[in-house]
């Protein structure tokens, strides 16, 4: 019987493809205690939206007055910064008049507005409760923190498959190059590449689609429902 594990850092309100990896995965590890980049932006504070007709930066302001390295569930968000009005005001301008709009926003703000300091114990928080509203079961959404390890790289994520019963790894479209299959092998595993392709759907007077935005684009183009399929027919 396969057992499929999936690894993924969490995400800032991520895309599609994201919860297409924990939909097909047995067990989904949150990878929070990877190092945060110390410069430059991240997915984990960062989504694309449509933003006056075209993909922009939607930011979640981070505190970066610290020495050294962090993982990411030791990062927290910049107290006082008013990043989360801004991001709900942004949603109201920029898509109040898509169809989905109320009951996207049931849903998206009080996430947004969720007053958790930590990046990771925020993320974690919103998309497990985004899956449970498609459909998928949380209990299968672990943290990579609670296994105790002192592997790295391909060795890790072999050590949380393992730990988690699986036998099957799931990488990203990105992975090429990063994951070692023979690794992987040597250990009675097999690698499986997501291969997502991004479902194309209709955007709100958007002449061409534009690809990988937040799952709240979607939602609120098509409603909780169709994303669910959406998420679950793009295996």
């Amino acid at each position: 019987m396969n057992n499929v594990i999936a690894i993924h850092q969490p995400n800032f309100f991520p895309w599609l493809g994201y919860f297409n990896k924990i939909a097909r995965a047995d067990v989904f590890f949150f990878f929070d205690d990877v190092q945060f980049p110390k410069k430059g932006g991240a997915w984990s504070n960062r989504v694309k939206l449509l933003i006056n007709g075209e993909a922009r930066w939607t930011t979640a302001a981070i505190d970066r007055t610290y020495s050294g390295t962090r993982e990411i569930r030791e990062m927290q968000f910049l107290s006082g910064n008013p990043w989360r009005e801004k991001t709900i005001k942004s949603l109201e301008t920029n898509y109040k008049r898509h169809p989905y709009f109320p009951e996207t926003m049931d849903l998206i703000e009080p996430l947004i507005s969720n007053t958790e300091s930590n990046i990771a114990e925020y993320n974690i928080n919103a998309v497990t409760i985004i899956s449970k509203r498609l459909g998928m079961d949380p209990q299968k959404l672990k943290r990579s923190s609670e296994f105790v390890t002192h592997s790295s790289s391909n060795e890790l994520l072999c050590d949380l498959t393992i730990h988690a019963g699986g036998n099957i790894y799931m990488c990203g479209g990105g992975a090429d190059g990063y994951q070692d299959e023979e690794v992987f092998k040597q250990r009675g595993l097999k690698l499986q590449h997501q291969a997502f392709e991004h479902s194309v759907y209709e955007q709100y007077r958007q002449p061409e689609f534009v690809p990988g935005l937040s799952i709240i684009d979607a939602a609120m183009n098509q409603g909780w429902e169709r994303v669910s399929q959406l998420i679950n027919t793009s295996q």
